[in-house]
């Protein structure tokens, strides 16, 4: 996934020359190198290899199964850990903080890695020793197995996403490759799997294995050389602000499981899966294949042997195939909070409040507009006649506008059947630029329409003008309630917001400030990233009772700000090195934006850009990542009650409505599920605890 970029090409390329280069240094005493052993371990040890890099495949699925799992359920124990051990990771960065510390260890957190983990699986196999082969590898796929439960339901933020004031120095150290750095972490980490460190605990494994069966001492300098990297790599993980101490503590006892999971698996793992005894059991096959299948399927009976008579050992199996079961069904809940709306064979564009979503398609029949109600899922058609052009659509509360360039209809939802008609329409001799939805004395709703330098303010029902605001240069409006909030002229060379009462004179004016903290301003300088404040605009806002948020065009990418329009405080709240955009606003919740997977620097190159659904949650104030796919570009994310609802772009041009849903993540089935597990529970562990103790029960000396 991640394998494109050229800063990554470069510490993997670098990493695999390091380890080649560090063979004389750590071979065994009576071994020699040659060419040879990297052609006879290909050969000899490739089911090795399978189990080793499979842990490659599964772990970007994984990884986007944590995130969704993250944005569907919110499991963050992050502040149990930081109520454990403080601020001490805070310490340590800002008494040991420099430059030199900032790059050497960044590019020692990736490279080190990836020289650890890769020469400790090469050595032993490159050097012929199946003895230890066996047992590192498969400590390898194990600590990665048991870290996967810390990172599916025990997520833990990295340090510096958490602790206010420190950094995350790796995802932004300064320089040339400062934002193909940053984008390649954010691609390959969900920022959420602290516990347990991987950093820590695959390399502790790997110590431990060898310190556990290395008899002869053949592999004693290595060893010496894995205790070094393992105390710089505890350093430079706290200091580069990414792990926890208590992460490195769970690492090792992840480890320490792995390598006593590995002790009890080696031998009848291997006596299947050595590459030897594939080898003959392929020649007995063609030589005799008949007597080949018939002690297959013998062999095959005999394991269902012990099931006659069931032991402890049995038990114990139900018991954690029943807990994988119940626990596979609740993670199937928990990571499948979306629905696609079928009936929409390629819509284009939607906007929704409350229970409602409007969805606009095209095909080879015409426009056609939809009212869904995503709570009863039952649709109407929206009538009004013949577009010219395909309109856009906005809404607020129970009340939706269509418009295009000069002409507006204005709906609103009832609880009749059939074709919703407009119960208003009015046409523009100006272009129209934008639209915005508000509500005036006893909740009357008027529509303002943004025309050029112009918004004129109409009563919703009649479409007759009420009252008429000056904006130049305007290029968004929104509204919320009796307020109504236009982009401006820059005041000193950043972008303002009027936000004016339609009862009233009143006007406060809000200057936006897009800009970032100053070391990642100047490390998107450093990377080739030209920022134009003077000419920055907004493009985009929206808006509730309270909050303002708006998108800024700073030159090569927009931003997202939130405002408080009671305190004027405002938070940056995208990602200042991604183009964000489509904000919108309800419950307590923002929807927006954010493309993930490009430099701006080099916008022009890109051939494709994904963009990708974040939630800011104005309760919690965080900020959640909602789809994470490579092939899925997403538009027009819109709040509902307890939903957020957007447009699926797939290859192909294949385009759905989907619906994913901020409530109960369980479902009925599941609880059931787990009552009654847990009732069945009771029985199964009180067998087994007698058959255990019946097993261990010393005989009676006669």
């Amino acid at each position: 996934m991640a394998a494109g970029t050229g800063i990554y090409i470069t510490w993997i390329t670098g990493s695999i020359i390091i380890s080649i280069a560090m063979i004389p240094i750590f071979k065994p005493p009576y071994a020699k190198v040659s060419i040879d052993g990297f052609v006879d371990m290909f050969r000899r040890y490739w089911a090795h290899m399978i189990v080793v890099f499979s842990v490659y495949i599964w772990k970007d699925l994984l990884d986007g199964l944590d995130r969704v799992l993250m944005a569907n359920t919110q499991l963050d124990m992050t502040f149990l850990v930081y109520a454990i051990e403080g601020e001490v990771v805070l310490w340590i960065q800002e008494a040991l903080r420099n430059n030199f510390l900032d790059h050497a260890l960044t590019h020692f957190y990736v490279m080190g890695f990836m020289i650890a983990t890769f020469s400790s699986f090469i050595y032993p196999i490159y050097f012929d020793d199946r003895y230890m082969a066996d047992r590192v590898s498969l400590t390898m796929f194990w600590v990665y197995v048991l870290a996967i439960p810390f990172y599916l339901f025990l997520n833990v933020r990295v340090t510096g996403d958490y602790i206010e004031g420190m950094e995350t120095i790796a995802y932004d150290v300064p320089g040339v490759y400062s934002v193909e750095i940053h984008n390649w972490f954010n691609r390959i980490d969900p920022f959420t799997n602290g516990m347990p460190s991987l950093h820590i605990g695959l390399p502790f494994a790997i110590w431990l294995t060898l310190h556990r069966w290395d008899e002869d001492g053949r592999w004693q300098r290595f060893r010496v050389f894995l205790i070094g990297f393992i105390l710089l790599t505890a350093f430079s993980i706290i200091y580069l602000g990414i792990h926890w101490i208590t992460d490195i503590i769970g690492g090792m006892i992840v480890a320490i499981m792995a390598v006593r999971v590995t002790e009890m698996t080696h031998e009848p793992i291997w006596k299947v899966a050595d590459e030897r005894l594939f080898t003959r059991r392929v020649a007995r096959i063609l030589d005799d294949p008949r007597t080949s299948i018939s002690n297959t399927l013998k062999s095959s009976i005999l394991i269902f042997e012990p099931i006659k008579e069931p032991g402890r050992k049995q038990t114990g199996a139900f018991i954690l195939a029943l807990f994988f079961l119940t626990g596979s069904v609740l993670l199937w809940d928990a990571t499948h909070q979306n629905f696609t709306i079928d009936e929409l064979q390629s819509p284009t564009a939607a906007s929704g409040s409350g229970e409602w979503l409007v969805s606009i398609e095209e095909n080879s029949q015409g426009i056609l507009v939809t009212a869904w109600n995503v709570t009863s899922l039952e649709n109407r058609t929206v009538g009004g006649g013949n577009w010219l052009e395909t309109p856009k659509v906005i809404t607020s509360g129970s009340c939706f506008v269509l418009y295009s360039d000069h002409r507006l209809d204005y709906f609103e939802h009832n609880s009749d059947s059939g074709v919703l008609e407009p119960i208003s329409r009015a046409f523009s001799d100006l272009p129209i630029l934008d639209i915005a939805i508000g509500f005036g004395n006893e909740n009357s709703p008027r529509v303002s329409v943004l025309t050029n330098d112009q918004i004129s303010i109409l009563n919703a029902h009649n479409l007759e003008e009420k009252i008429s605001i000056l904006a130049y240069n305007s290029k968004a409006i929104t509204s919320a309630g009796s307020l109504i909030a236009a982009s401006t002229n820059s005041v000193e060379n950043l972008p303002s917001v009027n936000i004016t009462s339609m009862e009233s004179n009143l006007t406060i004016s809000i200057t936006l400030d897009p800009r970032s903290d100053n070391r990642t301003e100047q490390s998107m300088v450093d990377s080739g990233v030209i920022f134009d404040y003077n000419n920055s605009s907004v493009v985009d806002l929206a808006m509730n009772s309270r909050w303002l948020v708006a998108v800024v065009d700073v030159g090569p990418l927009n931003r997202t700000i939130l405002v408080d329009t009671i305190s004027i405080n405002q938070t940056l709240i995208s990602n200042p090195r991604w183009d964000s955009s489509s904000p919108s606003i309800s419950a307590e919740k923002v929807a927006f934006l954010q493309v993930t997977r490009d430099n701006p620097a080099n916008l022009n190159q890109v051939e494709k850009r994904i963009n990708d659904v974040y939630i800011f949650d104005l309760v919690q104030w965080n900020l959640v990542q909602i789809t994470n796919d490579d092939e899925i570009n997403q538009l027009h994310p819109q709040i509902l009650d307890d939903r957020v609802a957007w447009i699926a772009y797939h290859e192909g041009g294949k385009s759905e409505v989907v619906v994913h849903s901020f409530g109960e993540a369980i479902e009925p089935y599941s609880s059931l599920l787990l009552q009654s597990s847990i009732v069945v529970m009771i029985p199964l562990i009180f067998v087994w605890a007698s058959q255990h103790s019946s097993e261990k029960r010393e005989p009676t000396v006669q």
